[in-house]
């Protein structure tokens, strides 16, 4: 049985890759193209881990 996932995607249906300070990352929702590859199989931890990551990747992007 699959195990039920509490923490929504941060994904916003704006999926391109650049870069910010030499790394690769999604512009729509900050995430790194191993994070988008991990989250499927990701726990809450893990997940709450990346989109807190990628939260932070946005902002700096925006300042």
């Amino acid at each position: 049985m699959p195990i039920a996932r509490t923490v929504p995607s941060p994904c916003r249906n704006i999926c391109r890759l650049g870069r910010r300070a030499g790394e690769r990352i999604c512009l729509g929702c900050g995430r790194t193209p191993d994070e988008i590859k991990a989250w499927p199989t990701a726990d809450d931890g893990a997940r709450r881990a990346i989109r807190s990551a990628a939260g932070r990747r946005l902002a700096a992007r925006h300042r």
